[in-house]
């Protein structure tokens, strides 16, 4: 079998993610570390299952650590690849609401709006040189987005988005960035960024650090029509959906014809997927959670699905419910991280302007 550049870059990001979790879970190595969390989620619709399997809880988990964390709301990424920008307003508030809900504390996580923070968005012009036409047309989720438009034409804001992102990520000094496989291209161009900023504007002083990826061995999970689980095609589980309608969502979740329950994720993706679901909030093997449901079949398969989601769930829409009765609350929380962005945004790009011999 060819060894690709591809699977090289991944073992690298591997091997260097694994250090990363040694020294995260090294309370002495942390605090020499000084690492800093930048992760996040566009506002486009209400946070699913697979946001809580895959991400929430470890934001929480590192948050618990001591790592420091900065959680952005994209809001100006909504329109890299749409024409409205929708309910923002209430998207962002509502995930607002699963951040707080899941454990995530304002006092020690930074909630901020990426729209809020004018010197963030002013960090993008210089790092815009550093960066050709070609490199951004190679980035993978240009390539896919553009695919998927259907001939629409390439806006200026979706070819530089791997450029907004490094923005995100290192104008709070962001040196960690948990990402699964699919969004490693994003975190070495951001790290291309920081290395040619470094050597171009500043002569070799280290003004930004290359941030590693943080990789997730959360598994891709499928949706309820055995697609990837995707907000807008509507075929997730809704963190703040009820008991009741949770049980009809996965009831109707898409299985196949055999009878017995087996684990098996190449030839039985949708069986599979809903047994990983189950098994990652009972904390059980898969192949073992498989075998118990044996020959029950997809009925008893859905119904120990229900039961782990909504038992996993139930303290996250006990909180979140009450959450919602104060929604001052939760403007107050972004209010706040919205300041505390600013604050640490002007000082880097206070940073920048001064070893570009731009203060005036």
């Amino acid at each position: 079998m060819t060894t690709t550049s591809t699977d090289t870059s991944y073992d690298i990001a591997r091997e260097r993610s694994d250090l990363l979790h040694q020294t995260i879970d090294d309370p002495e190595a942390l605090r020499r570390a000084g690492l800093r969390v930048l992760t996040g989620d566009r506002p486009t619709g209400e946070l699913h299952v697979g946001h809580y399997l895959a991400s929430l809880r470890n934001r929480v988990a590192l948050q618990d650590k001591g790592v420091e964390s900065f959680v952005i709301i994209a809001d100006y990424q909504v329109i890299t690849d749409r024409d409205v920008v929708g309910r923002i307003r209430d998207h962002t508030r509502g995930l607002v609401l699963d951040y707080l809900a899941a454990g995530i504390d304002p006092s020690r996580t930074t909630i901020f709006a990426h729209s809020a923070v004018p010197a963030l968005n002013q960090l993008m012009l210089p790092f815009l040189s550093l960066v050709t036409n070609a490199e951004l047309r190679r980035n993978p989720t240009v390539k896919d987005e553009l695919a998927a438009t259907d001939g629409r034409p390439l806006s200026g804001l979706l070819l530089t988005y791997p450029v907004h992102q490094a923005a995100d990520i290192l104008f709070c000094h962001g040196n960690v960035v948990p990402v699964g496989k699919d969004q490693l291209p994003h975190v070495e161009q951001t790290r291309v960024i920081a290395r040619r900023f470094n050597r171009r504007y500043a002569g070799g002083q280290v003004v930004f650090r290359e941030p590693e990826a943080l990789l997730s061995d959360a598994p891709l999970l499928l949706g309820t029509d055995g697609h990837k689980m995707s907000k807008s095609r509507g075929n997730t589980v809704r963190l703040g959906a009820s008991a009741d309608e949770t049980a009809r969502l996965i009831r109707g979740a898409r299985t196949d014809g055999e009878r017995r329950i087996t684990f098996e994720p190449d030839r039985r993706p949708e069986v599979s997927s809903l047994i990983t679901t189950a098994a990652l909030f009972l904390g059980e093997d898969e192949a073992v959670l498989a075998e118990r449901i044996g020959d029950g079949g997809a009925a008893e398969l859905k119904r120990v699905v229900t039961e782990a989601v909504n038992d996993g769930l139930a303290d996250h829409r006990s909180r979140r419910a009450q959450l919602a009765q104060d929604p001052a609350y939760l403007d107050q929380v972004l209010r706040e991280g919205n300041s505390r962005a600013n604050e640490v945004a002007e000082h880097t790009l206070d940073q920048v302007r001064e070893v570009m011999g731009m203060t005036y």
